[in-house]
């Protein structure tokens, strides 16, 4: 079970050190994955409201000047989502690598719904899966498909039938048992069109008089899709571009473009390698990862607790048994 710490070390342990039938491709021959329209047309949609805003501000198409708190409010309601999905969804849901009081839960959970996604609950099914199987048939956003796949194309198709048999074996257990993730599946929708929407446009009208069509362009269409697209480099740039200092046999690599845009996550050859590691990242505060630093002030608060992390003693073993010391990159070291 995840939340075993001694199982989740054991069961890494021996990802690192064995080539073992998680990283092995999973036969299932060629199989055709029905297009979900719905999906294709709603991010269409908002990538080409994309381009129309970005338009609108690159050519000063508007009459009306935008207000530099608007701008700002841009970079900041990003963060909060970014946090949401890093801090909560991620670290502690997905890997359970740390604990957090029900206050904490509870606003990483409205965090993770301002950065627009689907549920906690399928979102952590999905990660777990993505880390048991990663590279495979049933891995959801398999990178060996490809750039386009493992960025948006996994979230326009029917899942793969791999997926669905291996998503039964899964224990989630533990995430069932927590009322705030459970609550969150229970008004998903209501909750991305309150947390994604609503507050984040009615902020600027209200708080310093933005027109209500600025507010829509920066926060509806720019902030909305510049995250989505953060959150998706993961699965996608991490997973193809970089180099991978701790485990040579994993696609993930270590990509700092990707840490920037995406709060610290770009460390993902450390990521896969040791998963229960709170800070993804050898170094804290280094390339960018801003989610741990957050991590370490709510546990300063008495938020957080039981903070785990891999020895550093351990990180080197692994490093000098199976990391590639020959090839790194200035551009995304």
């Amino acid at each position: 079970m995840l939340s075993d710490e001694n199982y989740v070390l054991e069961e890494s342990r021996k990802k690192v050190f064995s080539k073992s039938e998680d990283l092995k491709p999973i036969k299932s021959g060629q199989i055709r994955q029905n297009i979900i329209w719905k999906y294709v047309l709603h991010l269409l949609l908002f990538h080409v409201g994309f381009v129309f805003a970005c338009s609108v501000y690159a050519f000063g198409l508007s009459a009306v000047r935008i207000k530099w708190l608007t701008v700002l409010w841009v970079p900041m309601y990003y963060f909060i989502g970014e946090l949401g999905v890093a801090a909560g969804a991620h670290r502690l849901w997905s890997h359970r690598a740390y604990k957090a009081n029900l206050g904490l839960r509870i606003a990483l959970m409205l965090m993770y719904a301002a950065a627009g996604l689907y549920c906690i609950f399928h979102w952590v099914k999905d990660h777990r899966i993505h880390h048991k199987y990663s590279e495979t048939d049933a891995d959801p956003h398999n990178a060996k498909r490809g750039f386009f796949f493992s960025h948006i194309g996994w979230l326009m198709v029917e899942r793969h039938p791999e997926y669905l048999r291996r998503q039964k074996e899964l224990d989630l257990s533990d995430i069932i048992a927590d009322p705030v993730v459970m609550f969150n599946k229970k008004y998903e929708n209501e909750l991305y069109i309150m947390f994604c929407f609503v507050i984040p446009t009615a902020v600027p009208v209200i708080f310093w008089g933005e027109t209500l069509l600025h507010a829509i362009l920066t926060q509806c269409f720019i902030r909305y899709v510049l995250i989505l697209n953060a959150i998706w480099s993961v699965n996608s740039f991490a997973h193809l571009w970089g180099h991978r200092p701790y485990n040579r046999v994993i696609n993930p690599a270590e990509n700092s473009i990707v840490s920037l845009v995406s709060g610290g996550e770009g460390s993902h050859n450390y990521h896969h390698t040791f998963p229960w590691d709170y800070k993804a990242s050898e170094w804290p505060y280094m390339r960018f990862n801003v989610t741990t630093l957050c991590i370490d002030a709510f546990s300063k608060m008495m938020w957080a607790y039981d903070l785990r992390e891999a020895s550093p003693a351990f990180v080197q073993q692994v490093m000098e048994e199976i990391g590639d010391k020959y090839n790194e990159s200035s551009l995304i070291h």
